[in-house]
């Protein structure tokens, strides 16, 4: 998609003129930084990542962000057996700004997950909230938003 002359080649203006946006949630937000770490070896930016209660698998780091992010974001939980990674930073910190580290509780204020699985609700109950909190999606599409181009 990135090839807009379709020569199956991307040009350096090309990358250039990439606005990816990477979401992930669980193991989903630990696979958003490693594409960004794929794409960064290719020489393409990426604007902005999101990390919602981003759990990493074996041989992953999730924790830093390669320098080809311009902005990541982390929201977090850590309640329960399986939680988010608590604190991103940025490998290159001149090229990345970490909006935050953005931790939620649901002991006090739970969300109902009832389209979720059974064993979502009843094994990790705060891990399934995190990603039905309005507040939590509110905040991703504002921060989405802000990349959209302005037409």
């Amino acid at each position: 998609m990135l090839d807009t002359k379709h020569d199956r080649t991307l040009t350096t203006e090309e990358k250039s003129n990439a606005r990816i946006v990477i979401y992930g949630h669980s193991w989903g937000g630990s696979e958003a930084i490693t594409l960004a770490r794929k794409l960064e070896k290719d020489g393409i930016p990426v604007m902005l990542t999101i990390q919602v209660d981003s759990v990493a698998k074996i041989h992953q780091n999730d924790a830093i962000i390669p320098a080809n992010v311009v902005r990541a974001v982390n929201f977090y939980q850590n309640n329960g057996h399986l939680h988010g990674q608590p604190d991103i930073r940025a490998a290159d910190p001149t090229r990345t700004t970490i909006i935050g580290n953005f931790v939620f509780d649901y002991k006090q204020s739970a969300y109902n997950c009832s389209d979720y699985p059974w064993y979502d609700r009843v094994f990790s109950k705060a891990h399934a909230q995190i990603e039905c909190d309005p507040n939590v999606w509110k905040q991703v599409e504002a921060l989405i938003r802000t990349e959209l181009p302005s037409n």
